[in-house]
């Protein structure tokens, strides 16, 4: 059962789809607005960060190989001061860490209390591309990795820090970061939910459109997304060497080869991270973690499909207004023994129209 919810955003009112019986809650596929990349992360969200074990384990373990003695910088350290005070204890000789966002910033300061912390943290207010910055960092923690490895600016975000921030030898962590993207359909995604908004999604929902002020076309992201529904296996779409060459845009092709019967009207994408060269990445698709998938819709409706068929995939991002998130663009080529269809879709960081695709016209009524 779904319900219309009528939202005003700028003195203009939206009607959101809502699943009032669904709620962002573990091993349940839910489908909310891609957050990780706006000013909207609040006390659940951070939560859901901090109690991320598997996450957490492996930035652990990347700052207990690299923090000892040296000067680190945590860039987008967040309200809970997570990985400045992880820094602090395996060693840190200082941190400097970053917050943008004011109400995160006066929050992340309450950690500074803590036996020890405040003797080696230095918390600066601001994004490090607008900042001034000494010591030179041997450590940088950029835990700025979105959904799509690159959607929070990641890349643009090190150029500056290298040439600015960090010692020539300086190392990141995470290490690597890709996003891979199979086909799908999506309502397949949701494991027979209807297709609709968490009800705890309004809020977020809310903040992005305000933000932007107006709605747009939000990238949709499914949290544990219902395996099945993917009809072949991941193909690398972006990838981010945050210890190696970091280009600001890419373009990437693949073939996404079809496993098996079913029906695709878009492909799903998602996150594969390592915070050590040696270490276990995180699959967002494969363990329990906080990122998520982001789903694109690609066909105006769903196409047929059997095992051998092809989707032949583009994904470009550039740089996009502010020269620091990416925008990215799809392009898709579908062929089957019944024929072949082409596809494309934008999806910019702001901008952009609102209900243009199918889907987003189900979603605002």
């Amino acid at each position: 059962m779904t319900t219309s919810v009528d939202m005003v955003v700028a003195g203009s009112t939206v009607r959101v789809l809502v699943d009032p019986t669904r709620t962002t809650a573990p091993g349940v596929p839910t489908l909310g607005p891609s957050i990780g990349e706006y000013p909207c992360y609040d006390t659940v969200s951070y939560a859901r960060m901090t109690d991320d074990e598997e996450r957490n384990r492996r930035f652990r373990a990347a700052l207990a190989r690299l923090a000892a003695g040296r000067v680190v910088l945590d860039i987008g350290t967040g309200a809970d001061l997570l990985w400045a005070r992880e820094s602090v204890r395996y060693g840190a000789r200082r941190v400097v860490a970053v917050e943008a966002m004011e109400e995160s910033f006066h929050r992340a300061g309450t950690w500074l209390a803590e036996p020890g912390a405040g003797e080696r943290i230095t918390l600066l207010r601001g994004v490090s591309t607008e900042l001034d910055i000494a010591p030179r960092a041997e450590v940088c923690v950029a835990e700025i990795i979105g959904s799509l490895a690159g959607a929070e600016g990641v890349a643009a975000v090190l150029a500056d820090a290298r040439r600015r921030h960090l010692a020539p030898d300086a190392v990141v962590v995470p290490h690597r970061c890709v996003t891979l993207a199979a086909p799908v359909a999506f309502r397949r995604l949701l494991g027979g939910a209807p297709v609709a908004f968490a009800a705890d999604s309004l809020g977020y929902l809310r903040t992005i459109f305000e933000w932007h002020g107006s709605p747009f076309d939000v990238r949709l992201r499914v949290k544990d997304p219902a395996r099945d529904a993917l009809l072949g296996g991941g193909q690398v779409v972006e990838v981010l060497d945050l210890n190696g060459h970091l280009p600001l845009e890419q373009r990437r092709s693949v073939r996404l080869t079809i496993d098996r019967p079913g029906v695709v009207d878009g492909v799903l994408t998602w996150l594969r991270l390592w915070c050590l060269p040696d270490g276990e990445p995180l699959d967002a698709l494969r363990v329990a973690s906080n990122w998520a998938s982001v789903y694109f819709p690609l066909f105006d409706s769903e196409h047929p499909v059997e095992a051998g068929d092809t989707l032949d995939l583009t994904v470009t991002s550039t740089l996009g207004e502010d020269g620091t998130h990416p925008d990215y663009h799809l392009d898709a080529v579908l062929r089957t023994s019944t024929g072949t269809r082409s596809a494309s879709h934008s999806s910019p960081y702001r901008g952009g129209g609102f209900r243009h695709h199918p889907v987003h016209r189900h979603l605002f009524p």
